[in-house]
């Protein structure tokens, strides 16, 4: 059978947009009631509350009304004014690109850059700002969602924290699927969202705030006021007895609020550790393959994303077609300077399973041999469930 471009996919295991949870579709098939309803506005505080307790910020949790994307570069334009000089950790195409928000504030950006097959390490991060007292913002992102790997941001944040610095972290397709929190990585602004391993669509954006991070923005002359990029503006509407600056996302509170409830229902620390589990079977399949996945050593490779190099005379777009033709299967490219040499498996919220592992080995190597590069299916697939079976 062959699935024609117009056919649903029968599996959808991209790096986002994800698949949602059942639970969070009939959220947002919820009435949706106008926003100054007092029955909408006890659900907004309730939702930002819940936040509260998974974030771990050391103020309440702003949401913005938009993919993370909005959040990002809300950050940058709020938190960095023309004096300030940012340190931006550069491990892959996200983190780079976070470099163009930062200077368009007219601030001085540093560089501290590593391949994009590895990570930062820490002990450079420490030499950096020793050789730069002047550094104000460190800006990293958690998972460089392009090449599949995770940077160390807690052993980065006590870093920046010993220095004086605020510390702006990119966690959007890590939160939820690894145990990361503002808090424990002593991050100022914490920006992610729950598109990714919470199993909502895109649509919303969470930011954790430190009160270091709150007094920087409201001295910055330049933070967006009265902006779809304001951050400021959102930062007491999480109250039942405030306003919103504008008409918030309804459908997508209610669909928010299912997640965290399924999240905390579960509990964090099984679902990271299915997220773990889910990634580890996914490696152990492509290494029994023959194939190699693309972080230079398997401890930088993230648990929500596998990011499998391409074998030579393999064009990276013509392979994932064929994966989804063959067995309607969707996989990711991969971005900027990675795309046309890995193809990224995504492991996140309802993804996040052993079983989805396999189906994603099995279609990777059955369009690879269908392609003319053979490899052992068979071998991946039981390397997979040998990992599955002794967890």
């Amino acid at each position: 059978m062959r699935y024609k471009p117009s056919d649903h996919p029968v599996f959808t295991l991209t790096t986002g947009p994800v698949d949602a949870y059942p639970a969070v579709l009939r959220g947002l098939a919820s009435t949706v009631l106008y926003d100054y309803d007092p029955a909408f506005q006890a659900t907004y505080q309730r939702v930002a509350e819940k936040l509260a307790t998974i974030v771990k910020s050391e103020t309440m949790p702003v949401v913005l009304h938009g993919e993370p994307v909005l959040a990002l570069e809300a950050a940058a334009a709020s938190l960095i004014g023309r004096d300030d000089v940012v340190l931006n950790l550069v491990s892959g195409v996200y983190s780079k690109g976070f470099e163009g928000w930062a200077a368009r504030s007219g601030a001085k950006v540093i560089e501290l850059a590593v391949p994009y097959d590895k990570v930062i390490d820490p002990a450079d991060v420490a030499r950096a700002l020793a050789a730069h007292p002047e550094v104000t913002v460190v800006a990293a992102c958690h998972h460089d969602t392009p090449s599949g790997t995770i940077n160390p941001v807690a052993d980065i944040g006590r870093e920046v924290a010993r220095h004086g610095a605020v510390f702006l972290v990119d966690a959007v397709s890590s939160f939820g699927g690894m145990a990361v929190d503002a808090a424990s990585a002593h991050v100022d602004l914490f920006v992610t969202g729950p598109n990714k391993c919470l199993g909502c669509p895109p649509g919303l954006s969470i930011l954790g705030v430190s009160n270091k991070a709150w007094a920087k923005m409201k001295a910055n002359p330049n933070a967006p006021r009265a902006s779809i990029l304001s951050i400021l503006d959102w930062e007491e509407a999480w109250r039942h007895d405030k306003p919103f600056p504008f008409t918030p996302s309804v459908a997508e509170i209610n669909g928010l609020e299912a997640a965290i409830d399924l999240y905390l229902a579960e509990g964090p620390e099984r679902v990271w550790a299915r997220h773990d589990l889910t990634a580890r079977a996914c490696r152990a399949g492509i290494a029994a393959m023959g194939l190699a996945i693309w972080p230079a050593e398997e401890r930088f490779a993230s648990p929500t994303a596998t990011a499998v190099k391409i074998p030579a005379g393999i064009d990276e777009a013509a392979l994932r077609a064929e994966i989804r033709a063959r067995y309607g299967v969707v996989l990711s490219s991969g971005r900027g300077e990675t795309l046309g040499k890995l193809t990224r498996i995504g492991h996140m919220g309802p993804t996040a399973q052993p079983l989805y592992a396999i189906v994603a080995l099995t279609a990777l190597g059955g369009a690879l041999s269908a392609l003319g590069h053979k490899v052992d299916v068979g071998a991946g697939v039981a390397a997979a469930l040998a990992v599955i079976d002794a967890a």
